[in-house]
């Protein structure tokens, strides 16, 4: 294509519109976030993040609308979703990234958001982070340490707490310990009530004594009865005799 006056005259006028346009758009979007300021500064925090969604509608990338837009939906206790825009200011990489003073603005508005959502340890890794970047912000050290605080107070209300679970897991088993033990005694009184007294009686009282002249005569009928045994063996083998005599003589 050759550059004739005329084709050099239609791309000037096409850039001179695309620049019209594109300074409308820069124009109408720092109207839109002022007016979303001025909402703010009253505390209507609806209309200003309205006004804030539409500036970025008239530019995506507009750094100051996104930052604001945040903060009103902090302001109306939506602190999870403004979490989410500031932390894509630091992640997108397509758009125009913050400068240092505006990035230790955003780490501190990223501190308070985890607060509100009670996540102690985000906040205290963001506080941190921006006071890399400005060691010397007093507001930040003072929010840094309240978060620390309260990360300290949860470590320590979850460490008593897990102490307590195991000291009543210790006294679950020692309980049944006891039960157990309880029932076997339960079961050996049972028993015991199931014995015959009388038994026990038996068994615990000593034997009679015997007098000399008891014992004299338990002798003399024990001496009597072997007698009448050996007498009546005799009286057997005799007819044993007698028989076999018979049978022999047969």
């Amino acid at each position: 294509m050759i550059l004739t006056y005329e084709n050099m005259k239609r791309i000037l006028v096409t850039l001179m519109l695309i620049l019209s346009v594109t300074a409308l758009f820069a124009q109408k979007e720092r109207w839109q976030v002022r007016s979303g300021n001025k909402a703010y500064g009253k505390g209507d925090y609806q209309k200003a993040e309205l006004e804030y969604r539409r500036a970025l509608d008239k530019d995506s990338t507009s750094l100051r609308a996104k930052y604001n837009l945040a903060n009103a939906m902090y302001k109306n206790q939506n602190a999870e979703a403004a979490q989410q825009v500031a932390g894509k200011m630091l992640s997108d990489s397509t758009g125009i990234m913050p400068s240092e003073k505006d990035m230790s603005d955003i780490f501190h508005n990223m501190g308070n958001y985890s607060v509100a959502q009670k996540k102690w340890s985000e906040a205290v890794e963001s506080y941190k982070n921006s006071l890399r970047i400005n060691p010397g912000d007093m507001e930040t050290k003072s929010n840094l340490a309240y978060a620390q605080k309260m990360l300290k107070n949860e470590q320590d209300k979850q460490n008593q707490q897990n102490k307590d679970n195991k000291d009543n897991k210790d006294n679950k088993d020692q309980d049944k310990k006891e039960d157990k033990k309880d029932n076997k005694d339960n079961n050996q009184d049972k028993k015991d009530q199931n014995k015959d007294p009388k038994q026990d009686q038996n068994q615990n009282q000593p034997p009679p004594k015997i007098t000399p002249q008891a014992a004299q005569q338990m002798l003399q009928a024990i001496q009597n009865k072997e007698n009448e045994t050996q007498e009546k063996v005799k009286k057997e083998k005799a007819k044993l005799l007698e028989s076999q005599q018979k049978e022999k003589n047969w």
